[in-house]
């Protein structure tokens, strides 16, 4: 009898995390901001010296999402933060080839994000308020992205992505792509001040 397939990683921290049954205990901040960092949006096709990484992408949702809802607390900024952090282990599949691979990919994805939330103190599921919001907020991302980096004409855009929401932020920043350690740097950093700030709110 052959042996069953290895379903596990190994994480640079040293944990073996297995990705069909992912345990929070295997989840590490750090293994998650240097994977996303090195993780590119768009199979890579960004202008720029450097690639536009899911853990800049990120970043990004974060700022549009708090833009779109300014009494959002830290726990929620922290959903918008980690909205795609399963793909520290999966990569950025496009949407055209995840709709090609249907449910497998997704019920993959599905049980890392929980394993992923419940580790940093969070639901297993985003709310549904929360997830309209990070909707929201990744479709707007995905249209700057698109116009910005990507080579969409702002009409195809639209057609694509939809007509963008206007919203009070100054994006520009999160726009140009950094480099792997910058983005890295910068996603794990934000990560901390949003976990601390939402550990003193509910202290006090």
């Amino acid at each position: 009898m052959s042996a069953q397939p290895r379903a596990w990683q190994r994480m640079l921290s040293g944990r073996r995390l297995d990705l069909l049954d992912p345990s929070p205990l295997d989840v590490e901040i750090a293994d998650i901001a240097h994977g996303l960092a090195r993780v590119a949006r768009w199979n890579g096709q960004t202008a720029g010296p450097h690639v536009f990484s899911v853990a800049q992408h990120s970043l990004l949702v974060e700022a549009i999402g708090g833009a779109f809802e300014p009494a959002l607390g830290a726990a929620g900024r922290l959903e918008l933060l980690l909205h795609d952090a399963p793909e520290y282990v999966i990569g950025d599949i496009i949407s055209p080839f995840k709709a090609a691979i249907g449910h497998s990919y997704k019920a993959v994805e599905t049980r890392l994000l929980a394993a992923i939330r419940l580790r940093f103190g969070l639901a297993p599921a985003p709310s549904a308020a929360t997830q309209r919001l990070i909707k929201r907020a990744d479709r707007l991302s995905a249209y700057y992205e698109a116009t910005r980096l990507a080579g969409f004409a702002e009409a195809e855009a639209v057609r694509v992505f939809g007509k963008p929401e206007r919203v009070e932020a100054s994006l520009d920043a999160l726009l140009v792509p950094w480099p792997t350690a910058e983005a890295q740097g910068a996603f794990l950093a934000r990560f901390h001040a949003l976990a601390e700030a939402g550990q003193a709110a509910h202290a006090s």
